[in-house]
């Protein structure tokens, strides 16, 4: 139970900051970008109730994650401790801050609901609100890394406070324009609000980014004091994989903007309506995803307190390097013949055996992923080069390339787990629900049996309104997270990075193969093939990682 509650907990981070991020970047939205009282920008009545229903309740679900997240911490030291870890647990700053943060979020929420909602075009009642988020703001300081620490506690507090501020305002605002694009395709507002609040929201998107990165980087700064912490641990990693899914994020930012600004000079709003709605969807799911990752990276040490066990960058270059995939597996009797010692809490014996079945694994994997992404990318292609001409009829073929997932979900089922049903002794269910390790590579094997049946089904139909193909974007890009979020509870700290840097690459590749195919369904060309190709490119990156992985003998 230890290792779900551990799976969970990087969960509900995650959808804590999705909840902190609609409520405190709604109330944002609301009094600098939509400034409701300037009732001659066409404002109605429905605009303003689903943007406050957005506000209130993302505050209710905040309430209910921290609620959540102080159960399940309950929860994981009872398992841990094996007893009530109360009244001990009553007296830490989490329990109290946590607690306290519950109540001034229903506070919040409730105002929201009760008093604001009633009185939506009220400036006084906007400013009300922000006074009473506040509090609850204020509180997030003792919830965080740095309340822990004894150098520098109150700026690393405030300056981790300011982040999350700026990055709700961000990212709130974005859900807010998902929510005017969605009103103003079904007529619910006038067209001519979404390039003004475009226009409005770039101005605040840039002064978000730039607050985000003054108030970032002194945090990281302090606790990554090294570039080989950097480079060699997980917390430098996943601060790595922020940065590049903020340069992602900022990417489509950039495409929105220059959208706005070729419809102030020209006035033709074609891409306003037909690309940057779109691109938001893509950004959004980018913004999502930085969030879990944040909150997986609030889960890890700091560098800077694991100096012994920071890995070289030798060792981490040496995860990537090309190797000859391993195409033959030990047997499952001298893998589990080795167990004991491996998974040992005291004296463990590192297991060559264990070794080379991951490695097999792994690299088996990769030649399914290289092998049909070869194909997926050959499917773009109208005629080969002149030299290959005669191969133009098997061209057509290529569209059956998502087969090859159906495949590997089945091989994957086999080997993943093999001290688990049905090569080892521990039962289906037992193994499912008792190690969050085994629980994810469950949830993965899954996804990856469905989505090849989905995306072949959604590639071959004859039907051009099928809405099939959207399943396969939407189940990458939770992939995709799972990998960001994928727990090695057990293993010791350096080899558990070694192990989680190649997973984080393969994730952030798998979000660029959800964007490319989600915006392959949605643009028009040439942007649609461009969009799909380098999604099925995306693909081809994560066979290779997954070709030449080798896990760390720790």
């Amino acid at each position: 139970m230890a290792g779900i509650a551990d799976f969970l907990d990087s969960l509900i981070g995650g959808f804590d900051l999705i909840c902190y991020s609609l409520t405190i970047g709604g109330l944002f939205w609301g009094l600098f970008v939509l400034r409701p009282w300037n009732n001659q920008d066409g404002y109605n009545a429905v605009l303003l109730q689903k943007t406050i229903a957005l506000i209130y309740k993302g505050g209710f679900l905040l309430a209910a994650a921290q609620l959540f997240k102080i159960i399940l911490k309950i929860w994981l030291m009872t398992a841990v401790l094996e007893r009530w870890p109360f009244p001990e647990f009553a007296g830490t700053t989490q329990f109290v801050g946590g607690i306290i943060r519950t109540l001034l979020a229903i506070f919040l929420a409730g105002y929201c609901y009760q008093t604001l909602s009633k009185n939506p075009f009220s400036r006084a009642h906007w400013t009300t609100a922000s006074i009473v988020a506040l509090p609850m703001i204020i509180s997030g300081a003792w919830l965080v890394h740095a309340a822990g620490r004894f150098d520098d506690r109150f700026m690393l507090m405030s300056l981790t406070v300011l982040h999350q501020l700026a990055a709700a305002a961000w990212i709130g605002g974005i859900f807010q324009l998902v929510n005017l694009w969605l009103l103003r395709q079904n007529n619910l507002v006038t067209a001519e609000l979404w390039p003004l609040m475009l226009h409005r929201f770039s101005r605040f998107g840039i002064a978000s980014v730039a607050m985000i990165l003054v108030s970032g980087v002194p945090i990281a700064w302090q606790y990554i004091d090294t570039w080989n912490g950097l480079i060699g641990t997980g917390y430098g990693n996943l601060l790595i994989v922020k940065i590049t899914l903020l340069v992602i994020a900022l990417g489509f930012a950039w495409l929105n903007k220059s959208a706005v600004q070729e419809y102030g000079i020209s006035g033709d709003h074609y891409a306003l309506n037909n690309r940057v709605p779109y691109y938001i969807e893509a950004e959004t799911v980018v913004l999502i995803t930085l969030l879990f990752t944040a909150a997986s990276l609030a889960s890890q040490p700091p560098a800077i307190d694991i100096s012994n066990l920071t890995a070289s960058w030798q060792e981490v270059l040496n995860t990537f390097s090309p190797q000859i995939p391993q195409t033959s597996s030990p047997s499952h009797n001298a893998l589990i013949a080795g167990e004991a010692g491996r998974v040992a809490i005291i004296d463990q014996v590192p297991s060559m055996a264990a070794t080379e079945w991951s490695n097999y694994n792994h690299n088996i994997a990769g030649i399914f992923l290289t092998t049909m992404s070869f194909f997926a990318m050959l499917s773009y292609i109208k005629h080969l080069p002149s030299s290959f001409s005669a191969f133009d009829k098997y061209l057509p073929l290529t569209r059956y390339w998502p087969l090859g997932f159906v495949g590997l979900g089945i091989f994957l089922f086999f080997r993943s787990d093999a001290e688990s049903w049905p090569l080892g002794p521990i039962s289906f269910w037992d193994s499912t629900f008792n190690n969050g390790e085994v629980l994810q590579h469950r949830i993965a094997t899954l996804l990856v049996f469905t989505l090849g049946m989905i995306e072949l089904s959604a590639r071959i139909t004859k039907n051009p309104h099928s809405k099939l193909a959207f399943v396969f974007p939407i189940l990458a890009a939770f992939g995709g997270l799972m990998l960001l979020t994928h727990s090695h509870v057990g293993f010791q700290a350096k080899s558990a990075f070694l192990i989680q840097v190649g997973h984080t690459t393969m994730g952030i590749f798998s979000l660029i193969l959800a964007c490319g195919r989600w915006l392959e369904l949605k643009l028009d060309r040439p942007g649609k093939d461009i969009a799909g190709f380098i999604s099925v490119a995306a693909l081809f990156q994560i066979g290779i990682v997954l070709m030449f992985y080798r896990e760390p003998l720790y």
